[in-house]
């Protein structure tokens, strides 16, 4: 990406809604915010490396309440929450740092909470995994600063293999809102 283009557009945007970029609160604002963007929509360029796995199995291992920070692409405002992700081995275990960053990959880009959902999904189906079960509960300033001004939490799953049926679906639910002390 051209940071220096980049730069050069969030000043002439200062400049669009009326005010000064020379301004001393604001001299630096093109550049904090290019420096912001490489941060936040570094999901562009990463690797989630889910293919380092470790020989062990279980019926199902589940990381719950892994944080994301992610950006609406129709107003291009934050949304956030927590991702829970449920697999069931064939074999092979992922460690849990690798899940945190197929997070990041996927929260790290302008897109919508539902194909974020799917995206993880379909990437961890890909490693040959019996099944996984995605569920993402987010809050989204899209709603809450501007439009219907709302504090509605959106939440979103994917069940795929093993999670399909009725009774799988049920039992990676309870498990994922079984509060940690109960475990």
């Amino acid at each position: 990406m051209d940071w220096e283009r980049v730069q050069k557009l969030v000043r002439e945007l200062i400049i669009e809604i009326g005010e000064d970029p020379t301004r001393e609160g604001l001299r630096e604002t093109p550049r904090r915010i290019a420096d912001m963007y490489s941060e936040i929509f570094g999901g562009y360029d990463s690797n989630s490396e889910l293919s380092v796995q470790f020989s062990e199995d279980s019926d199902t291992v589940i990381a719950k309440g892994i944080q994301f920070y992610s950006m609406c692409e129709h107003h291009m405002l934050p949304f956030f929450g927590k991702v829970h992700i449920a697999y069931s081995p064939n074999g092979r275990v992922f460690g849990i740092s690798k899940m945190v960053r197929l997070v990041e990959k996927y929260s790290k880009r302008l897109q919508i909470q539902e194909r974020m959902t799917r995206s993880i999904a379909n990437e961890m189906q890909a490693q040959g995994v019996r099944g996984v079960a995605v569920l993402v509960e987010a809050e989204h300033l899209c709603m809450k600063m501007r439009g219907v001004r709302n504090d509605a939490r959106m939440a979103t799953s994917v069940f795929r293999g093993i999670y399909e049926s009725r009774e799988e679906k049920e039992a990676v639910v309870a498990m994922i809102r079984r509060p940690a002390e109960d475990i």
